[in-house]
């Protein structure tokens, strides 16, 4: 955000003052505005706005919108807790997913790492380097073995995948009684089948971004982030054979530090040519963009790269999109309304609660002698809110009771816990790690639940 337009906003705050009561110095007091630096080549700044303004939201969130800085709206009511996020477009690479599979490639070998596999000789090793052969090379010695002998497909169901381990059974050592060695290596191998002989494949949202109109017709004005999802799409077609880059990681594994070192290289090896591979259509798409070679560091292409099964893009909705009448998604709520105490009933219980506002200038219950006589009032909101935008559902009179008698309270309890995970959504916009829900989030401390939706 630059200074003229703090000034600016500073200046609209203050000239609508008059106009608007709801303008107070305390509201103009409830906006941050963080720059916080973000490491690139440029030195240019990521920004955040952070605001619980509710009377001048709206717009607010258009003058951000049209700016193209990201917006974060976090709220406490009761007993409730309310975030919304507003950002156009926010692309990460380092989503870090929390069941990541290693990308090893043993259905589909690349040469490399074909040729190192047939190096090993299980058959004619002593004991040593039996026990300390790489659990990937049995894995992938065994699985030739299958091929062979069993299916031309990977076990899939549990029975064949029983099969394949009973398979690698059979090759551990025995001693001169008959008794089977004790080989941690094997025993590894067993209890990685399952995740070692996952289909190398292009994930669906991976597909979505290659066709994505941003990614299809590029501009000068492009980020980095579509150049070089174009380039990998080129990749994939092309030195890749419809499959991503090899992310070029191993996991740890009982094995000599020979051995180890050996097969990491493959995978580092094969992963260098691929992002090299990957580089040379970069630099071509610059080129056809009139956009200096430069304009992608070295370090982004190989985050990109070693990250591609993982980008993740996310476009939310403008606030003045959910507002509108003939923009508002009913159907989203409606499809979540089969369970009477879903969390989107707490979405429609606040903005009921904002119409009362509009409607009363306070907000229901703050005193107790109003307890009762809002309740009414509150109902009657409520019911005229659900019928303007066509939401034939029913809401429980106990929220609306409940909602009086929270009297517009901020408990330190939920707003702490608000607080804390409205920071983490800002931190994951500003470092583009991880990835932010899309795009409503609601907090109810009564049954210690949360939900998001798209609203």
């Amino acid at each position: 955000m630059t200074l003229p337009f703090l000034i600016g906003l500073t200046w609209w705050l203050q000239r609508n003052y008059q106009k608007d009561p709801c303008l107070t110095p305390r509201c103009c007091l409830q906006v941050y505005l963080c720059q916080v630096p973000f490491c690139s080549d440029s030195c240019s700044w990521s920004k955040i706005t952070v605001t619980s303004i509710l009377c001048t939201l709206l717009r607010l969130a258009e003058l951000l919108w049209n700016s193209n800085v990201p917006l974060l709206v976090c709220r406490t009511y009761g007993l409730v807790g309310y975030m919304r996020v507003i950002i156009k477009e926010h692309t990460v690479v380092e989503s870090h997913p929390d069941n990541m599979l290693e990308d090893l490639r043993l259905d589909k070998p690349f040469p490399e790492l074909r040729e190192h596999v047939q190096s090993y000789h299980l058959d004619h090793m002593d004991k040593k380097d039996h026990s300390h052969t790489p659990w990937i090379v049995i894995v992938a010695k065994y699985l030739t073995k299958w091929f062979n002998e069993k299916s031309d497909q990977l076990p899939k169901s549990y029975k064949e995948k029983e099969a394949f381990r009973q398979l690698i059974r059979q090759g551990i050592l025995k001693n001169e009684n008959g008794t089977p060695e004790d080989e941690e290596n094997f025993e590894e191998a067993i209890k990685n089948v399952n995740t070692a002989l996952n289909t190398t494949e292009i994930p669906r949202c991976i597909e979505d971004i290659f066709n994505d109109d941003c990614c299809i017709n590029l501009t000068e004005q492009s980020p980095s982030f579509w150049i070089l999802a174009r380039a990998v799409k080129e990749f994939v077609a092309n030195e890749g054979q419809g499959s991503l880059p090899v992310r070029g990681t191993i996991p740890d594994m009982i094995a000599d530090s020979n051995k180890f070192i050996k097969l990491q290289n493959v995978y580092r090896e094969k992963a260098k040519k691929d992002i090299a591979a990957v580089g040379n259509h970069a630099a071509k798409l610059l080129q056809s963009l009139g956009k200096a070679p430069e304009s992608i560091s070295e370090r982004e292409l190989k985050l990109l790269c070693s990250n591609s099964a993982f980008l993740r893009v996310v476009r939310c909705r403008s606030l003045s999109e959910e507002y509108g009448l003939n923009t508002f998604n009913k159907d989203e709520i409606i499809s979540y309304m089969d369970n009477p105490d879903s969390e989107v009933v707490l979405y429609l219980m606040l903005r009921a609660v904002d119409r009362f506002y509009k409607q009363h200038g306070r907000y229901p219950g703050v005193y107790n002698y109003q307890v009762e006589d809002d309740i009414g009032k509150l109902k009657s909101c409520l019911t005229g809110f659900l019928q303007e935008h066509g939401l034939s559902v029913v809401v429980k009179d106990d929220y609306v009771h409940e909602f009086c008698r929270y009297g517009a309270a901020e408990p330190h309890a939920i707003a702490a816990f608000m607080g804390g995970a409205a920071a983490q959504e800002v931190i994951k916009v500003i470092t583009g790690q991880f990835v932010i829900f899309n795009n409503t989030y609601i907090y109810s401390g009564m049954s210690q639940t949360s939900a998001t939706f798209q609203l």
